[in-house]
């Protein structure tokens, strides 16, 4: 297994926590991650029916068969079993018995919060970060080969072609997962709504028009949205408005967490199609913002991330706490920078004062690092500084 970032975090909890549940979506590498550095536990996966049937029907006697810890694999499909795991932890809560991982939330949430409250760390793994991806040592890819191919680890490891792998990642688990959790009386329409998510990568969600565009109701697309969130299919990123007495745009944008299954989703098949398509800037703020979130959940922080818009259209893209200050970014798929770049941060650095926020950065797809006017201008995913994000 290649190294993964959030390695230390997992070493720390698990010296600290009788258990450590990580979450995160199917093919993200929560199995790999824990065999390998827990390789002296023995491994269990609740999706193997005879290790389930045996779970569900006598629960005490398998928890006696790992009474030394162990790795247990997809919970979410013995929800019930928490509660008898909470026993034996409480019992003996020698630190780092037992490893949980998760691939979707839902079903497990209320287990976790009522069974194993204080008695588990919870991680959140997502696919590669671009850091990770660099323990390939292949020659570097642009943003838009980036954006093509996606971050699942399956997919670099074996070198697949990434049509193929999303093809058959979105038939085999997002659509499998979703039919566990809600009623999909019309998986097409499903489909179409994911098809016209990706068309709305980066932009404000409005329900009502997903709702006439897809032929269900409102509630259902909230519902929707919700599952894909919980499943690690999507990111949501709130708006800033604290203290703010202008008025400001309150509804969230909506990111996937993987660039490549949005752009299996918009019929991008080569470089060259995301290098042209007309929302080859909204896919580039989506690897860059969900790169930034990667950072943060490997280091065992919770993403705490927004954008800003007012009602006149003044917008930043990425607003990052840093202490007690804000740090402002634009971002920009453009490989040559212009002034008007730093327009957004200027106008946000005056709504809320030079007191609360930082100087601010833009993030663009060119070579050259520099500052103007006190604003760092700089690529990330070349220009691997401290400065350059914030974690």
């Amino acid at each position: 297994m290649k190294p993964r970032d959030i390695q230390r975090e997992l070493a720390e909890s698990s010296a600290e926590y009788p258990a450590v549940t990580i979450f995160g979506p199917r093919q993200s590498g929560k199995t790999t991650l824990a065999r390998s550095q827990f390789a002296n536990k023995p491994y269990f996966s609740f999706e193997d029916p005879d290790i389930r049937i045996r779970v569900q029907q006598d629960p005490r006697s398998f928890l006696k068969e790992i009474a030394g810890g162990a790795i247990l694999d997809e919970i979410q499909r013995v929800p019930d079993f928490l509660s008898y795991l909470q026993g034996v932890i409480d019992n003996d809560p020698t630190p780092g018995k037992y490893i949980l991982t998760g691939s979707h939330q839902p079903l497990i949430q209320q287990s976790i919060t009522q069974s194993l409250a204080g008695r588990t760390a919870i991680l959140e793994l997502l696919p590669f970060s671009i850091n990770e991806l660099k323990a390939y040592q292949r020659p570097q890819q642009s943003a838009f080969a980036h954006i093509l191919h996606g971050f699942y680890p399956r997919l670099h490891e074996n070198s697949m072609n990434p049509e193929r792998f999303h093809k058959a990642y979105l038939s085999t688990y997002v659509e499998r997962d979703i039919r566990m959790l809600i009623n999909l009386k019309d998986l097409s329409r499903f489909e179409n709504f994911l098809r016209l998510l990706a068309g709305r990568t980066g932009q404000i969600v409005n329900h009502s028009s997903l709702a006439s565009d897809t032929g269900v109701s409102s509630t259902t697309i909230k519902n929707w949205i919700s599952i894909l969130k919980a499943c690690y299919i999507l990111f949501e990123l709130p708006p800033y408005f604290s203290n703010i007495s202008k008025q400001v745009i309150k509804s969230p944008k909506l990111f996937f967490t993987d660039t490549g299954l949005a752009s299996y989703l918009l019929n991008l098949r080569t470089v060259e199609q995301v290098e042209r398509d007309p929302l080859r800037g909204n896919l580039y703020e989506n690897l860059l913002i969900i790169d930034q979130v990667k950072k943060l959940l490997n280091a065992g922080r919770r993403p705490q991330l927004f954008f800003f818009r007012d009602s006149h259209g003044h917008e930043v893209d990425l607003i990052i706490p840093d202490g007690r200050k804000l740090e402002p970014v634009e971002i920009k798929s453009a490989a040559t920078f212009r002034p008007e770049f730093i327009r957004g941060i200027k106008n946000f650095r005056k709504t809320v004062g030079d007191e609360r926020c930082s100087s601010g950065q833009v993030w663009y797809n060119g070579s050259a690092r520099h500052d103007f006017k006190g604003i760092r201008i700089v690529n990330p995913l070349i220009h691997n500084d401290p400065e350059t994000t914030l974690t």
